[in-house]
């Protein structure tokens, strides 16, 4: 049976044909899988585990935060099934140690994001946030999403993709021979060296246009787009 990897799957209640496809790839090709793993960023906004957004399938499945969804907690797993797992995290497949990661903490060229992440990611910050009236926050989390767009219209675009040497020093920290992250939304495979040996990074695509799927099987990697179906006129 295969293992299928995911990121940056953003739903949001404002986009239902996203919404829509990733429900499907549950209940079809996740559904016949041996596990799910989602790299963070499965919603576009999390604000509490009193969340309403959906969360109610449930396959075999593994999550990360992403810098979207840093509150996933037990009531998500609760609610979908799901296991949280750390940041990064090395998964065994059939003999292999991998590190799977949802990729922003390799993002260290962009220091006004990596200055925020620090805080946001305080347990004390958390709290204080959490402890807020669902409104209100719901409200920040609207306010920040505002921010980040303005953030990456002003910003290089390279300076928000990895940096090498923090790459380099996920090898070498880890101890592996092959990454798998997203975050950045740019997929692709990339083979590279690390201390003289052969090494390979693999990027999950997003879910805003189409869907995104990386299965392994049988000690192979697919990368694949999800074409996302048309919607019938009258649904538009």
């Amino acid at each position: 049976m295969a293992r299928l990897f995911v990121s940056d799957v953003h739903l949001d209640a404002a986009a239902p044909q996203a919404t829509d496809q990733f429900l499907e790839f549950l209940r079809g090709e996740a559904a016949a899988a041996e596990a799910l793993y989602i790299l963070g960023d499965l919603f576009e906004a999390w604000v509490g585990d009193d969340d309403e957004e959906p969360g109610n399938e449930r396959v075999a499945c593994f999550a990360l935060h992403g810098n979207r969804d840093f509150l996933l907690g037990t009531g998500f797993c609760e609610r979908s099934g799901c296991r949280l797992l750390p940041d990064p995290v090395i998964a065994e497949l059939d003999g292999e140690r991998v590190l799977l990661t949802h990729g922003d903490a390799l993002c260290t060229d962009d220091h006004p994001y990596q200055e925020l992440r620090s805080i946001v990611r305080q347990p004390s910050s958390q709290r204080r946030f959490l402890a807020l009236p669902r409104a209100h926050r719901e409200q920040l989390a609207d306010e920040a999403r505002a921010g980040s767009r303005r953030h990456i219209s002003r910003t290089v675009p390279n300076i928000m993709d990895v940096n090498a040497q923090a790459v380099t020093a996920a090898f070498r920290a880890s101890r592996v021979r092959r990454i798998i992250h997203g975050h950045t939304h740019r997929p692709g495979v990339h083979e590279l060296e690390v201390d003289g040996k052969p090494a390979q990074r693999i990027v999950l695509g997003a879910w805003y246009e189409q869907g995104s799927v990386l299965r392994y099987q049988s000690g192979r990697y697919e990368l694949r787009t999800l074409p996302r179906p048309e919607r019938p006129a009258h649904m538009v």
